[in-house]
């Protein structure tokens, strides 16, 4: 069973038409994620979008990465300004018949990035202390929520980064119709300006190189800090080394 097939999926993939509000780079993300009911996530959702689901299933990630080269069109990366680490809690959504990420937090490790997401983008961003290690094909990563308060909020992830996506394309781009296309494919954005009001982003990059990945260890409490409870193990995982991306404006959605 596979993800709904009246909704276009590569669409978003596609440039868009406008001009580019900034570029990034994003690396050593890994994509893990746990099987949620539906049921469970709709109360903290807004109305105006839809679940997501592959193989009867809502899907709620979370992806640690390092962000670099982090900069408004118009002016260059700054050093010790424009890289620092991320992580996100995500699920899938779809608005207008378009799918999309909708994100219940964000941390990242620069204070001035978190207040310019808060305030330009909309965005649920908080400040952590984090950090990312790698040896050979072993990757740690962690965090420690410290602003706003009152939620707390904490990663401790290592995980064994294996072979290329088989069954992949070219340096393992995932194919349409799996769950590996499904959870990391994903080009436009969702977030909530006020009520009833929602608005729309879009990223461009080339698909994801990706490679299948192990956890060796997975505490966190972001997904609960975000009114998620799971118990059970995450479902799957994915890693990728990277990809160059162009942003572009976030823009209201007329419902």
């Amino acid at each position: 069973m596979t993800a709904s097939l009246e909704i276009d999926r590569l669409a978003p993939r596609f440039r868009p038409a406008g001009s580019v509000a900034g570029h990034q780079f994003w690396s050593d993300l890994l994509f893990v994620h746990w099987r949620v009911p539906a049921v469970e996530l709709r109360p903290l959702l807004p109305p105006e979008v839809t679940i997501d689901e592959f193989d009867g299933s809502a899907w709620v990630g979370l992806v640690p990465f390092h962000m670099s080269g982090v900069r408004p069109w118009w002016f260059p990366a700054v050093p010790g300004v424009s890289d620092f680490h991320e992580t996100n809690v995500r699920t899938y959504v779809t608005c207008r018949g378009e799918p999309g990420v909708w994100f219940f937090s964000l941390e990242a490790a620069k204070s001035l990035a978190v207040r310019v997401a808060r305030w330009r983008w909309r965005l649920r961003y908080f400040f952590a202390e984090m950090s990312i290690s790698r040896r050979d094909s072993r990757i740690e990563y962690h965090s420690q929520r410290l602003w706003p308060p009152p939620l707390p909020g904490h990663t401790d992830v290592a995980a064994e980064i294996g072979d290329w996506l088989p069954h992949g394309g070219p340096q393992g781009e995932a194919q349409p119709g799996t769950l590996e296309f499904f959870l990391a494919e994903r080009y436009l954005l969702f977030t909530e300006l006020s009520p009833a009001r929602i608005a729309r982003g879009q990223v461009h990059h080339r698909p994801y190189p990706l490679q299948t990945a192990t956890l060796q260890r997975c505490e966190q409490s972001l997904l609960s800090a975000a009114g998620i409870n799971v118990v059970a193990p995450p479902n799957h995982v994915l890693f990728s080394p990277g990809v160059s991306v162009d942003i572009f404006p976030l823009r209201a959605i007329t419902m």
